[in-house]
């Protein structure tokens, strides 16, 4: 479990697709990972490797986006001297430089068509011809993709190889958003403070409770990745200080309560604004809101809110807070 213990969760949605991560690392199928940008799933393909046989040798990562359109086989698959202008040596390629190990393609709906004809050839016969050769070359790499992209849809599109794709997901594993496992926004909140402090070798900045509850309502359109940004401006730039709801970004504020627009009225209650509210993000908060306040005792947090302890425990399970 060591090996996947940078996916911070406490999430069964992550536990579960962890779990299934475990199991497959101990084989040589290949697994496509899918999910929103910034999910983690370059940390979940290092983390498959390092579980696996494979461990001992190389893990070689390539996001096929950032590859020159011109030289894509050339990087992946390697050339001969003097295959074409520019060639002045052998290249070997990053599908050789796994040899033995893991290739992790991030952003494989990025492939060209042609260079997806080739790495199908490879996935099927564990060969490869660098540019310019004329003899096939034997590989054993083991290879995890990734993309955020609906590749059924790109296939429906003929942008991509329909038999790649099936031999890409033999694994499907889904990486949920932090919108999905809102309830490691927290834990995650304070990790990140802790390893920037300690990387900047600057105070710790404190979160206002108002400033923490926005942070927890926001939706995170980055994920984890953009969490993990803003806790490094919040070290750099608010260290051994408070930090209140202004000093947030805006997209944040905008969603915070008060942004939540309830406003309350002495013979009508709450008011519903205009624009309504997310009511399962209401009801979890005051959760929260109330275990802290209780400092974790949960027969005290119950009576804080009218429930029972039963109500009480049923919400949090409901809610991914226990």
């Amino acid at each position: 479990m060591h090996h996947f213990s940078q996916l911070m969760t406490q999430s069964p949605l992550l536990e579960t697709v962890i779990r299934s991560a475990q199991i497959v690392a101990r084989t040589d199928v290949s697994v496509m990972l899918t999910g929103e940008t910034g999910t983690g799933k370059d940390l979940m393909a290092q983390a498959i490797h390092h579980a696996s046989p494979r461990a001992q040798h190389p893990f070689i990562a390539i996001n096929c986006a950032a590859l020159p359109e011109t030289l894509v086989e050339s990087e992946l698959f390697g050339h001969k001297r003097g295959a074409f202008t520019g060639a002045i040596e052998d290249r070997q390629g990053h599908i050789r430089s796994a040899h033995g190990g893991t290739l992790f393609l991030d952003e494989i709906g990025e492939l060209p068509l042609a260079a997806q004809a080739k790495l199908l050839r490879f996935l099927e016969s564990g060969d490869i011809i660098p540019v310019g050769e004329s003899h096939p070359i034997k590989v054993d790499a083991r290879v995890i993709a990734a993309t955020h992209q609906d590749l059924s849809q790109l296939v429906r599109e003929s942008r991509f190889r329909e038999d790649l794709l099936y031999r890409l997901q033999v694994v499907p594993m889904d990486m949920p958003s932090l919108r999905e496992r809102s309830g490691d926004i927290d834990m995650l909140l304070n990790h990140f403070l802790l390893h920037f402090a300690g990387e900047h070798q600057l105070p710790l900045p404190k979160l206002s409770q108002e400033a923490r509850t926005a942070l927890r309502r926001h939706g995170w359109p980055g994920n984890v990745r953009e969490l993990r940004n803003l806790c490094e401006r919040l070290v750099v730039l608010f260290h051994g200080r408070s930090v209140e709801l202004g000093n947030l970004p805006a997209e944040i504020t905008r969603s915070a309560p008060n942004a939540l627009g309830l406003s309350f009225n002495q013979g009508r209650g709450f008011s519903l604004p205009e624009e309504g509210i997310d009511l399962e993000w209401l009801e979890s908060d005051m959760i929260r809101q109330a275990l802290e306040r209780s400092r974790g005792n949960k027969s005290r947090a119950a009576r804080l809110l009218g429930i029972t302890r039963d109500t009480l425990l049923y919400r949090l399970k409901k809610f991914d807070l226990v």
